[in-house]
C-alpha cells in the first residue's frame, strides 16, 4: 500500500489539507501553469502539507475525467515529493467511482479521497459496498468521505466500523457535524478523522480529530496550524483565540459557499485563480463586498471593501 509522504503516527494524510480550487483561465479552460503554482504556494508559502485536488472546491462536477487526470499529474509534479496528494475519485456510479480511483493512481496520487455516493441515496449496505469496491480498486489509503448535506445520506457508525476493516480505509472527512458519532468510531476502530467543516476544526480536535481538510486553508492554513499545534501543545486559550479570530472568515465563507469564496478569497489576497464554471457564477458586488469585509476583520486583506468589487470583477 502506498505511504503518504507527510504521513505520521495515527494521521496517514497529514495534519493541515487544503481542498484545492482548480484554476481556469480567461477562457475557462483548466489552467494547468497556474494550477503547479497555486499547490506550490499553498504548500510553501501557506503552511498545508497536503492537498485535496477534484474535490467539491475543486468543482469536480464540471471538470472532464481527462482534465482531473491532467490536474492532478500536474499538482503531484510540483508537490508530491513534500505534500500528500488526495484525489476526488467519489461519484454516485461505483464504475465510475473505480475508473477514476484507477486513473488518479496512474497520475501520481498518494491517497483517495471518496465520496458518500449523492442523489441516489443508497442504503447503507449499498454505501458498504460501494466503498469497499473503490478501496479493492488500488492500492491507494483512502479517507471516506462523509456529508450528507450534500449526499443526503450519512455513514452510520456501524457501517464506519465495518468499513475500518478495509486495510486501505484510514480515515474519514466528518462534515456531518455529529461529534458523538464521530467519537463513537474513534472509540472504536482506528480510523483517523479530519474535520471537513471549518467551523467546527477546533471542536473536532477536542474529540479526537488529527486534522483539518479545509476550504478557508486556501488563505489561513498557517493560522490553522498553529491552532492545531497549540491544541496539542496544551495551550487550548491559545487555539480558541485563533479559532476566534477566524470568525470573519468562516461567516463569508458559510454565507458565500466554499468554491465562490476560495476563487474570490484568492484574488483578493492578490493570486488568481479564475472564475466558477456553471452552474456556480461568479461572486456578486455584494457578495465581494462582504467577503472584502470579513478578510479585512481577520487582517487578511489591505483592500478597502467599498474598492472590492472593481478589483475582484477585473
Amino acid at each position: 500500500m502506498t505511504t503518504c509522504p507527510t504521513a505520521s503516527p495515527g494521521r496517514p494524510f497529514g495534519r493541515v489539507l487544503t481542498a484545492m480550487v482548480t484554476p481556469f483561465d480567461q477562457d475557462g479552460n483548466l489552467d494547468l501553469d497556474l494550477a503547479q503554482e497555486l499547490a506550490t504556494h499553498l504548500v510553501d508559502n501557506v503552511g498545508n502539507d497536503g492537498l485535496v485536488v477534484n474535490g467539491t472546491t475543486g468543482e469536480s462536477p464540471t471538470t472532464t475525467d481527462a482534465e482531473k487526470e491532467r490536474l492532478l499529474r500536474a499538482v503531484a509534479e510540483a508537490v508530491g515529493d513534500r505534500a500528500t496528494v488526495l484525489a476526488g475519485a467519489g461519484t454516485n456510479n461505483t464504475e465510475h467511482s473505480v475508473e477514476l480511483a484507477r486513473a488518479a493512481e496512474k497520475a501520481g496520487a498518494h491517497a483517495l479521497l471518496v465520496v458518500t455516493p449523492y442523489y441516489s441515496r443508497p442504503p447503507q449496505e449499498g454505501l458498504y459496498q460501494h466503498f469497499w469496491t473503490v478501496a479493492d480498486a488500488t492500492d491507494l489509503p483512502v479517507m471516506l468521505y462523509d456529508i450528507p448535506p450534500r449526499s443526503v445520506v450519512p455513514i452510520q457508525t456501524d457501517t464506519l466500523k465495518r468499513l475500518a476493516e478495509h486495510p486501505r480505509i484510514q480515515a474519514v472527512k466528518d462534515s456531518k457535524h455529529d461529534l458523538m458519532a464521530g467519537s463513537e468510531v474513534l472509540a472504536g476502530t482506528d480510523l483517523a478523522y479530519y474535520s471537513g467543516e471549518d467551523p467546527l476544526n477546533l471542536p473536532w480536535l477536542s474529540v479526537g480529530a488529527v486534522g483539518f481538510v479545509s476550504v478557508i486553508g486556501h488563505v489561513v492554513g498557517d493560522r490553522l496550524r498553529r491552532m492545531l499545534d497549540s491544541f496539542e501543545s496544551g495551550d487550548v486559550a491559545a487555539a480558541r483565540e485563533i479559532h476566534n479570530g477566524l470568525l470573519p472568515v468562516y461567516r463569508s465563507m458559510n454565507f458565500v459557499g466554499g468554491v465562490i469564496f476560495a476563487k474570490t478569497a484568492m484574488r483578493l489576497c492578490g493570486y488568481e485563480t479564475g472564475q466558477p464554471r456553471l452552474p456556480l457564477p461568479a461572486a456578486t458586488d455584494e457578495q465581494v463586498r462582504l467577503i472584502t469585509s470579513d478578510l479585512w476583520d481577520a487582517g487578511l486583506v489591505l483592500v478597502n471593501p467599498d474598492a472590492a468589487a472593481e478589483v475582484t470583477q477585473r
